[in-house]
């Protein structure tokens, strides 16, 4: 019987269970239990009563080259006392294993796991401590590079919004909103690249990508998306992710100032990214509707339409207005 073809496929946590007693030695009552399907699919792993966590990349979504900078990346954060969830080696000290699965050749990586857990509604002293570990981390990755995306305002902006197309009718006012703020985007940007802290960034850093053991004990987790850009972007992220799950504006303005403190408290944030992070904002909300555009098929078809398009440009709105942005325009967070 010939299989009919497929795009994605949910590997057996059952059958990953035994790939991993024979690629890491582990015993033979270790447990895999998937945890999440989406952009990759994660996996709960236990062994001897020690826990991991297994991503299995999607196919075509990362390189090998791509992943094998991922783990670059997170092997020197932790070698500088960064608390990160770290990639583990099987028995022949590799990082990457290949899957042949139904749709063609995928990569898996094991990792740490990180303890505590995710806590939406974060405190002052937390949003603190999140501040000091972003800096810190920034300090090992400013000036460095790896071999993954370069985050600037082509891609995005112009890359993102060209995805968009391919699901949204540019007539409509939304598109035409993005469009606009695009070209604005640009013309800033260019102007002021030449003065910007950059390095790798995460640009995914928020309370579902941390665990959280106690205000002051935080792992990060999941650099899928790191690569290479501002600095300011990673601070730019959280911020957004703040201003989405703290409705009071009040509680929103402190906890931001407690995360920018504790930021600073290890290093100093030059005043031009202090005035470009609201305007960044709109930047890396265009550039993550482009994610959800082009990972359509499957992953953002549960949830992307044009009623989600007006919905996530009402948010970016709602940025603006908080901050009273006119895109070319934008006041300083200190």
């Amino acid at each position: 019987m010939t299989h009919f073809p497929v795009t994605d496929s949910t590997l057996s946590a059952r059958h990953l269970a035994i790939f991993m007693q024979d690629k890491y030695g582990f015993n033979d009552r270790v447990t895999c239990k998937i945890f999440r399907t989406g952009i990759n699919h994660t996996y709960m792993v236990v062994n001897n009563e020690i826990k991991y966590v297994l991503r299995i990349y999607c196919i075509n979504w990362r390189s090998k080259l791509e992943i094998s900078e991922e783990i670059r990346l997170l092997n020197l954060l932790k070698d500088n006392q960064i608390s990160v969830s770290y990639p583990i080696p099987d028995k022949n000290e590799n990082y990457i294993q290949t899957l042949e699965a139904p749709e063609g050749t995928r990569y898996a990586v094991l990792f740490s796991f990180a303890e505590g857990r995710k806590i939406r509604n974060l405190t002052h002293k937390t949003c603190f401590s999140i501040g000091m570990l972003m800096a810190r981390m920034h300090k090992v990755t400013i000036n460095q590079k790896i071999e993954r995306i370069n985050y600037d305002i082509n891609t995005l902006t112009e890359v993102p919004y060209a995805n968009a197309t391919s699901l949204f009718s540019e007539s409509m006012e939304e598109m035409q909103f993005l469009k606009k703020s695009c070209t604005h985007l640009k013309t800033l940007f260019s102007e002021v690249q030449g003065n910007m802290r950059n390095g790798i960034v995460h640009l995914d850093l928020w309370y579902d990508n941390m665990n959280i053991v106690d205000d002051s004990s935080i792992t990060l987790f999941d650099f899928d998306f790191c690569g290479n850009g501002w600095l300011m972007l990673d601070k730019t992220y959280f911020i957004m992710q703040l201003f989405n799950t703290e409705p009071d504006r009040g509680l929103y303005k402190t906890k931001l100032q407690s995360f920018m403190n504790g930021y600073q408290s290890i290093t100093p944030i030059p005043d031009e990214e202090k005035r470009l992070l609201p305007i960044a904002g709109i930047a890396i909300w265009i550039f993550y509707l482009g994610v959800q555009s082009s990972r359509f098929d499957n992953w953002s078809n549960i949830f992307l339409s044009e009623n989600y398009l007006k919905h996530y440009v009402g948010i970016i709105k709602n940025w603006m207005n908080f901050y009273d942005i006119e895109i070319n325009k934008g006041g300083p967070i200190k």
